[in-house]
């Protein structure tokens, strides 16, 4: 179990910060019409920003797999 948060433990970082960010977007940028679906609603913009917070965790390790996968093969 452990080894299960130390493995994604950038995602467990992230993905309450990514919904933090996308809170704080929506109270204090939001849509004032109401009309705009990300930022209309507290809950959408708190759930696209943890899902750009785990995207961006996921492009990083993507990259550094490929780096570390480079130097196995060589």
């Amino acid at each position: 179990m452990r080894n299960f948060f130390i493995k994604y433990k950038f995602y467990f970082i992230a993905i309450p910060l990514g919904a933090l960010a996308g809170f704080l977007y929506w109270r204090f940028i939001g849509c004032s019409s109401g009309t705009c679906p990300i930022t209309s609603k507290w809950y959408n913009s708190t759930l696209y920003g943890m899902i750009i917070g785990a995207l961006l965790v996921n492009t990083k390790r993507s990259k550094k797999e490929k780096i570390t996968n480079k130097k196995d093969v060589q």
